[in-house]
Parts: structure tokens; C-alpha cells; sequence
């Protein structure tokens, strides 16, 4: 898809990649960019400098997404793109208490189901649309340290996919964004975790890859190339490749 004079909103704009990917946009031409987070005064300052709309938005409560995609249709004009990118962590394994993995699940998971249920149909009546959501690499090769993250990122990535093969046939396109760790709030205090293992890249390294995969149309955007390797030695060996998480997990977990 053609950036150029597409309409196009962000959530999780204040900072971090959503930032990042609403400078790229404006650097393509887009028509307007509509920068969505519950952080209003960093969404603010994203809008400001690109010339954007900044919305407060908390993407864990679905009727705020809801109004949000029919205020920019209604008050901007149609969404060409939804970039469904908000995202959270936290560490812990099973024992994590219930109220966090139900945020994660809302944040990672639910706010990806609650975007597509309300642009998807707008999109497939005018016959085009371009979903870009944001999971990571944990969604491909799981997460030491933290299974709600691994766990909600692998639903992310079962959801994009599920879009994919459904709704093509409608017009609808599909990227989902698979990074390892890039500089970011999430990231901050953590520059020595497995995850930054093939080194931590910034916001700006993974907006630009999302941007050749939106012109090439391209589903899986790895901004770490090794994250492919990875991938398919997973998929050659399950039994080895957990044998070497397993060796992971005992240098990176003490």
C-alpha cells in the first residue's frame, strides 16, 4: 500500500515505536495521523510536530477504541491504516497474580481483537484496509522471564494471522510487527535482558521496517534479522530449540 494521502491512526503514539511510526508516516506523506494513547501530553507532542490529532485513549477498555475509530471516520475522513501498537510487560511466570495477566491479555491481545471488530467491516465495505499490529518476537519465540508477555504476544500473532487468511479476500492487508528489544519505555532498566541478546534497536529502526513491509505488503516484519533463523530452527528441531531456551532461561532468570 501507498502511504502517500492515507489516513492513519497510531495508539501507543506518546512515545516509543508509536512515535516513531507516526514520524515515518508524516515522512511519507501520509494525509493525516491521528495519535492515540492514555498518555495525552506525549500524544500531544507527537500530533503537534507532525501536524497530526492527538486522542487520549486507553486501548484496555474497548468502547474508547470504539469512539475512537469513529471519530476519525467521522470527523477526519476514512482510516486507510490501523496501527494497533500499544503494548505492556510484566515479569513473572505463572505465579503472576490474575489482575496482571488479564492487563496484558486486554492490552496485548483484546485491544488488537477490539480495532479489527470495529475498522475491519468499515474497511472491507470500501474494499481496502491496512492493519499494522505490534507483537514482538516473544510472540514467535516465547519470553524468558515473563509468560504473560510470551503468551499474550503468541495470541497476537495467532490474531494477525487469523485477519490475514480471513479477510484478504476483502481487500484488507496484514503486517504484524515481531521485533526483539528496541529502545523503548518497556525496555528501559532491562538493556542487558536475552531480549537485547542481538543488541536493542531504536524506535526509528523498527517504524522504517514497518514501513517497507506496509509498501510491500508484507505480513511479518522482523527488524532483527536473526529472529528468522531463530524461527526456523525452531520449527526444524522443537526439542533442541528448547533445550537452548532452556539454557537461556538459566543465564538470564538468576
Amino acid at each position: 500500500m501507498d502511504i502517500k494521502d492515507k489516513t492513519i491512526v497510531v495508539t501507543g503514539a506518546a512515545s516509543g515505536i508509536g512515535r516513531a511510526l507516526c514520524h515515518a508516516f508524516a515522512d511519507k506523506g501520509a494525509k493525516h495521523i491521528v495519535c492515540a494513547d492514555r498518555d495525552i501530553i506525549g500524544t500531544q507532542e507527537t500530533s503537534h510536530k507532525i501536524n497530526g490529532t492527538a486522542v487520549k485513549v486507553d486501548v484496555s477498555d474497548e468502547e474508547q477504541i470504539k469512539s475512537l475509530i469513529e471519530t476519525a471516520e467521522t470527523t477526519i475522513g476514512p482510516i486507510d491504516i490501523f496501527c494497533s501498537n500499544a503494548g505492556v510487560l510484566v515479569e513473572g511466570g505463572t505465579e503472576t497474580p490474575n489482575a496482571d495477566w488479564q492487563r496484558l491479555w486486554d492490552i496485548n491481545v483484546m485491544a488488537h481483537v477490539w480495532a479489527a471488530r470495529h475498522v475491519v467491516p468499515r474497511m472491507a465495505e470500501r474494499g481496502e484496509g491496512y492493519l499494522l499490529n505490534t507483537a514482538s518476537a516473544a510472540g514467535l519465540l516465547n519470553q524468558v522471564g515473563s509468560a504473560p508477555y510470551g503468551v499474550t504476544k503468541h495470541a497476537a500473532v495467532g490474531l494477525a494471522e487469523w485477519l490475514a487468511m480471513t479477510h484478504g479476500d476483502e481487500g484488507i492487508k496484514v503486517s504484524v510487527l515481531c521485533p526483539q528489544a528496541v529502545r523503548t519505555a518497556m525496555t528501559e532498566g532491562h538493556e542487558d535482558h536475552v531480549a537485547a541478546i542481538d543488541g536493542m534497536l531504536e524506535p526509528q529502526d523498527a517504524a522504517r521496517a514497518c514501513i517497507d513491509a506496509i509498501q510491500d505488503e508484507t505480513f511479518l516484519v522482523l527488524p532483527h534479522a536473526n529472529v528468522l533463523k531463530y524461527m526456523q530452527r525452531k520449527a526444524a528441531d522443537y526439542d533442541r530449540w528448547i533445550a537452548g531456551m532452556q539454557k537461556l532461561n538459566r543465564a538470564y532468570s538468576g
